[in-house]
C-alpha cells in the first residue's frame, strides 16, 4: 500500500487548493455524465464539514491556443468554459438543501478579485487551466496566489495523475493529501498489481495509437493481452512477432468491430482469467451497429469469477448500460492513467514515490 496521506488528515479552518477531475462530455452546455464529479463529492463534503474553504482547480478538453477575447484568459475557448461544470457541482452539493456560497472565477491572474471572494465564499471554483499555457508547460507561476493564500494542496484527480502538468505536479510546491477517490482507486489498482492472481489478462481497445507503446510492458507483465478496436490497424506486425501472450482481433469487414471468432476467443480467455483488466472498447461504440463486440466483452468481463478492472469512457458506458457495474471491483477513472501506473509503477502525481512534502 502506498503512503499517500489522505484528505482526513487536513485540520479545520484553512483554504485548500483541490484538483478535481473536470474533464465532462458536454453537449451544447448539457452535462451527459457527471460521474467524474461524483467521485469527488466525498473529499469536497469532508473539507466543508472541517469549515474549510476551498479553491478548485481542473481542465476541459484541449482548448485552441491563440484565441484572444477582450478580458479573458490568454487561450479563452468558450467551448472549454468550465462554468457548466462549476453550476453542476454546486447542484450536486445542494441536493439535500444544505447551502454552499460559492463564486465561479474566470481569471486565476486576477489577485483582487480571488481575495475578495476567499472572504465571503466556501468555494471558489476556477475556469479551465488550459486556458493559459503555462498549465500543460508544467510552469507553477501562473499558480503563485491561489499557492501563497492556501495551506495545502489536496489532489483528487486521478484520470490525469499521469500528466506532467502544474495543477497536477503541486506537490512539489505544497504540503500534499489526496482525496478519498484518488486513495480509493491506487489501492484497488495496487491490488491487481501486486500479486495478481492468474491467469492475468489485459484487454486493450479503443482508437488511441498510444495504447499500442505499452503493449510490450503489458506482454511481460501479464499472461494474456488482448487487442482489439481500431489498435489491430495501428498495429505493426513485427512488434508482436515473439509476444507469444498476444493476441490480436481480427475485424469485421467494415473494420468497425471485431469479428464473431475473435469475440468468442476473446471470451474464452477472459471467462478462465483470475484477474482482467480492460482498457477500451472493442469497435465503434457510438454506431449501435458496431457495439457487438464490445457488449459480449462487458459480458465476459462482468461473469469472470476474478478480481476485474475496467477504464475508459465507452467500455464504462458499455457497463453501465448493460447494467454490470455492481460486478466490476473499480471503474476506473481513466484508460491511460491506469495503463501508465501499470507500466510504469508512478505516476507524475506523487513522482519521488510514496514521499510528500510536509
Amino acid at each position: 500500500m502506498r503512503n499517500l496521506r489522505s484528505v482526513s488528515e487536513i485540520g479545520e479552518k484553512q483554504i485548500t487548493i483541490l484538483r478535481i477531475d473536470c474533464d465532462l462530455p458536454i453537449n451544447k452546455g448539457r452535462i451527459l455524465d457527471n460521474s467524474r464529479l461524483i467521485k469527488s463529492v466525498g473529499t469536497i463534503r469532508l473539507l466543508l464539514e472541517k469549515g474549510n474553504k476551498i479553491m478548485i482547480i481542473g481542465h476541459m478538453g484541449r482548448p485552441k491556443p491563440g484565441q484572444v477575447v477582450l478580458g479573458k484568459p490568454e487561450n479563452y475557448d468558450i467551448e472549454y468554459s468550465l462554468r457548466p461544470v462549476y453550476l453542476e457541482l454546486m447542484s450536486i452539493l445542494e441536493e439535500n438543501g444544505s447551502s454552499v456560497e460559492s463564486v465561479f472565477l474566470e481569471d486565476i491572474l486576477e489577485r483582487g478579485k480571488i481575495a475578495e471572494a476567499i472572504e465571503v465564499n466556501q468555494i471558489l471554483f476556477f475556469e479551465n487551466l488550459r486556458f493559459w499555457k503555462d498549465e500543460e508547460e508544467n510552469n507553477h507561476e501562473f499558480l503563485r496566489y491561489v499557492m501563497e493564500i492556501a495551506s495545502c494542496f489536496v489532489n483528487d484527480a486521478f484520470a490525469v495523475a499521469h500528466r506532467e502538468n502544474a495543477s497536477i505536479t503541486l506537490w512539489q510546491k505544497m504540503e500534499t493529501y489526496y482525496g478519498l477517490s484518488f486513495i480509493e482507486e491506487v489501492a484497488k489498482i495496487d491490488k491487481a498489481l501486486t500479486d495478481p492472481e492468474r491467469p492475468l489478462t489485459v484487454v486493450l481497445g479503443g482508437a488511441k495509437k498510444d495504447k499500442l507503446d505499452y503493449l510490450e510492458e503489458l506482454a511481460n507483465k501479464a499472461d494474456w493481452v488482448l487487442v482489439g478496436g481500431k489498435l489491430p490497424l495501428l498495429l505493426e506486425p513485427e512488434r508482436i512477432g515473439t509476444q507469444a501472450k498476444v493476441m490480436v482481433a481480427k475485424l469485421t469487414e467494415n473494420k468497425l468491430d471485431i469479428d464473431e471468432e475473435s469475440r468468442k476467443k476473446f471470451s474464452e480467455i477472459i471467462s478462465n482469467s483470475k484477474t482482467v483488466i480492460w482498457a477500451g472498447a472493442m469497435g465503434y461504440y457510438e454506431d449501435s451497429e458496431n457495439r457487438r463486440g464490445t457488449k459480449e466483452i462487458a459480458w465476459a468481463v462482468a461473469n469472470c469469477q476474478g478480481y476485474k478492472i475496467v477504464a475508459g469512457g465507452d467500455t464504462s458506458s458499455s457497463i453501465q448500460e448493460l447494467g454490470l457495474k455492481d460486478r466490476i471491483d473499480l471503474i476506473c477513472s481513466g484508460g491511460g492513467v491506469l495503463l501508465e501506473l501499470m507500466t510504469k509503477g508512478r505516476l507524475p502525481a506523487w513522482e519521488e514515490g510514496e514521499e510528500q512534502r510536509r
